[in-house]
């Protein structure tokens, strides 16, 4: 077995497949139990591998979403960075003006999606010649059902791999890591273990012990940033902490019983996610919902506001994600006192929308007079729910409303890293506010 490499310290239907795996629908389930193998392949550094590779720019530091104005200031967001740039520090996430700060003379380009895109079908049809089950994750991430390798030996395996991604390379000039395990989720965990070009296969117990167990929670999907630190007050740090000792109750508890006991499965390597085909997408039949039950009441205003501001983003996340929009929204928010009865509202926007700052802007409109009133009579608010009403699933442009295009292209590149490096890696100031509490009881509902 090759050496690995220590631990790793869109539009499209990018957001889809993430909202996927954050609510497992049974249907995308394996009805049985038993030894699968499957194969995730990443691209190194994708958008920037294709702009280098296209303009000759290699060797060149370069980032993929940001970009200068005539009168010199910089805008953007670092979607992706090269392998150069990343030497300077620069990272996915930060704004550009922070990537020109790091290294004055980086290349900054705009994200070309259909490029990215037809590329990304290219490969996804190279690889269908390798299995009959593929599953393109992203424009940049592949899963593969290669369970007919379970009785090969691991040099046959790592040779399986070397030979598809060699006909990658030859056919699109791109590189990228491959790793092969037991399921979904510790095989896209290996393809981290030896980047750029490695092919790291962990399909033993010795093996998830050496090279999966080290990691730390926040690398598996599904752990973003809140959920790794209620982790961590609980003791665990690391999968290995949640495969010897973790309790399946512990993450009920936590995160709600269907989420917190999928979420177990997934860190412990027993959950049992099929390769999902393109006519696997789903969308909501009515719109979404998204809810929230606060530790403990509040009647601070700003606060409040943030908690509302993080309901609004992930309605309008998911929206992005079923490529759905809406112009009627409705909510209620209920107080620590369950004898007085809830508030319950309607707004409509001007259009309709899936952007954050529309949906927030006409949602406080709406109800900030009833919660500025709720607080002055020290009513402490324990609840919020919001979502949509009426959802247009077409594309076509409203005549007296458009999205600003320069919201659409933020929201796109959030969306984008978000993705790639977990919900909540990069988010707007306004949702920091939260609620005080030991633990936030969420239930985001799809309908």
């Amino acid at each position: 077995m090759p050496q690995k490499k220590g631990n790793p310290a869109h539009p499209e239907r990018d957001v889809h497949r993430i909202t996927l795996y954050n609510t497992v629908y049974p249907e995308h389930q394996h009805r049985s139990v038993k030894d699968r193998l499957y194969l995730h392949f990443d691209f190194a550094c994708y958008y920037a591998q294709v702009e280098q590779l296209r303009k000759r720019l290699y060797g060149i530091p370069l980032i993929i979403g940001g970009w200068r104005k005539e009168n010199g200031t910089v805008k953007g967001i670092v979607a992706t960075a090269s392998y150069e740039a990343r030497a300077f520090g620069i990272k996915t996430g930060m704004s550009a003006l922070e990537a020109y700060q790091l290294c004055p003379y980086v290349c900054m380009l705009q994200v070309d999606y259909a490029t990215y895109t037809a590329i990304s079908k290219q490969v996804h049809h190279i690889m269908k010649k390798y299995s009959h089950q593929v599953e393109r994750y992203s424009m940049d991430e592949y899963f593969m059902n290669v369970s007919f390798l379970l009785n090969k030996s691991e040099k046959e395996i790592i040779r399986f791999g070397r030979r598809l991604q060699q006909e990658i390379y030859d056919n699109t000039g791109l590189y990228g890591a491959i790793g092969i395990a037991r399921s979904k989720t510790y095989a896209k965990l290996s393809s981290s273990l030896d980047k750029p070009r490695g092919v790291s296969v962990t399909i033993t117990d010795d093996d998830e012990h050496a090279y999966i167990h080290p990691l730390p929670l926040n690398e598996v999907w599904g752990v973003g940033g809140r959920r790794y630190e209620h982790l961590r007050a609980e003791g665990y740090q690391f999968i290995g902490d949640v495969v010897m000792k973790g309790n399946i109750r512990t993450f009920m508890r936590l995160f709600g019983s269907n989420f917190g006991r999928m979420l177990f499965q997934t860190i412990t390597g027993k959950d049992q996610g099929r390769i999902l085909e393109e006519n696997d997408e789903y969308s909501p039949k009515w719109g979404v919902s998204y809810g929230h039950t606060f530790s403990e009441g509040s009647c601070d205003i700003e606060r409040i506001k943030g908690e509302f501001a993080i309901g609004i983003e992930m309605v309008c996340y998911r929206m992005r994600a079923y490529g759905i929009r809406a112009n009627s929204f409705g909510g209620m928010f209920g107080f620590n006192n369950t004898d007085i009865p809830g508030v319950g509202f309607r707004f409509v926007t001007d259009g309709f929308t899936n952007i954050d700052r529309y949906v927030y802007d006409a949602c406080m409109k709406r109800i900030l007079p009833a919660i500025e009133k709720a607080a002055s009579e020290g009513m402490e608010i324990r609840n919020i729910m919001i979502g949509t009403h009426q959802i247009d699933k077409t594309s076509q442009m409203n005549l007296f409303f458009q999205d600003e295009a320069e919201l659409k292209a933020r929201c796109e590149a959030l969306d984008e890293i978000n993705n790639r490096y977990g919900k909540g890696t990069i988010t707007t100031a306004r949702t920091m506010y939260r609620v005080e509490g030991n633990t936030h009881f969420l239930e985001r509902n799809v309908s």
